[in-house]
């Protein structure tokens, strides 16, 4: 059976780069009308047979007309690409068709769903929603991603985002951004010092997000165009409240703007002065969550650092204050009106 009708592809194949030996061939074969494997192998010093199996899979060769099953002549590449693309072609436009049937089908839906809503809303009901599934979270999000128009504010409080948690975040973001809709995002400042998170952020503002982090006072939060808010639940992993609430949703955003005004751009490199003025702005915020009396592990978990790292920063300050404990050092830090202990600069994210 004919290479062509076969779709054979030899060592490279039609899909990959084309070999050296077929190079030649074709090179050899467009200076002439018509040859056979023959005739190649004995002008250029080696079996052609491969070349020519090579070439026809990748429609560079034809069977020359009324020239013999064994002759061949070259085929225009911009032809052979039309020839190749094809199936692919007529695949594109069988998936495009689907997918209008599709989304005609689902959009048959849209006139019941908005008077169920809107039936629910009347009622009072739905306004405020807790979902405890976290696979059903993140299909809330995607579904209210995909539906705003005007602006997404989001407050991430933890430090760095894990991987995971960013690669599934920057396709729907770069989709909303490329549909004009604005972007806002609050971090904590130990966010910067996260490779992932500071080459996310580096995408997205490439695109016309706004990126900025705070040292304290975020709480876990979307809005989606002021209408529509998620909030993290306390000790409940993986939850979130749905607000629907007008006056809540006010509230949410009121809290982010006030954050936002306080916030410091995300700069997608740390200079060793912008370190040392985050780091400094760290450890007044320990200062005062010590005095407070709060206890290592939570005052981590308010900053976004690790509490090993946390506990790095309780010790300098104490010896800054020359306590012994951290109950001399909560006594010290409150009994002294603004206390500012001083401790070497720092610039990676151990020393934030």
């Amino acid at each position: 059976m004919p290479a062509e009708e076969t779709g054979a592809t030899g060592t490279n194949g039609a899909a990959g780069e084309l070999s050296p030996a077929a190079r030649r061939l074709y090179a050899y074969a467009v200076e002439r009308h018509a040859f056979d494997a023959a005739e190649a192998t004995e002008a250029l010093g080696v079996r052609a047979a491969a070349a020519i199996t090579e070439l026809a899979a990748a429609h560079l060769l034809q069977r020359a007309p009324g020239g013999g099953p064994e002759r061949w002549s070259a085929v225009a590449p911009r032809a052979a690409a039309a020839r190749a693309l094809a199936p692919l072609a007529l695949l594109v436009r069988e998936t495009h068709d689907e997918m209008d049937r599709l989304r005609g089908r689902l959009e048959t839906l849209v006139p019941a769903y908005e008077a169920g809503t809107a039936h629910r809303d009347l009622s009072g009901s739905g306004r405020l929603e807790l979902v405890t599934d976290l696979g059903a979270v993140r299909g809330l999000i995607a579904e209210l991603a995909a539906s705003c128009e005007r602006e997404l504010l989001t407050s991430q409080p933890g430090g760095g985002r894990p991987p995971e948690t960013l690669e599934e975040s920057i396709g729907r973001d770069e989709s909303l951004l490329t549909r004009g809709v604005r972007m806002r995002t609050i971090y904590q400042h130990t966010a910067r010092y996260s490779r992932p998170t500071a080459a996310y952020v580096e995408r997205v503002t490439a695109l016309g997000a706004q990126v900025r982090t705070l040292g304290d006072g975020l709480m876990r939060m979307l809005v989606f165009d002021g209408q529509t808010g998620l909030m993290a639940v306390p000790d409940r992993s993986g939850a979130a409240l749905v607000v629907r609430e007008p006056g809540v949703v006010h509230f949410m955003t009121s809290a982010f703007e006030r954050s936002w005004l306080g916030a410091q751009p995300f700069p997608t490199s740390v200079s060793p002065e912008a370190a040392r003025s985050i780091s400094d702005e760290l450890r007044q915020t320990i200062v005062r969550l010590l005095s407070e009396g709060l206890e290592d592990k939570v005052i981590a978990r308010r900053l976004g650092m690790s509490e090993r790292t946390c506990q790095r920063h309780i010790a300098e300050i104490m010896r800054a204050v020359g306590a012994k404990s951290r109950f001399q050092a909560g006594y010290l830090l409150s009994a002294t009106p603004n206390p500012t202990p001083t401790s070497a600069p720092a610039g990676s994210p151990e020393s934030a």
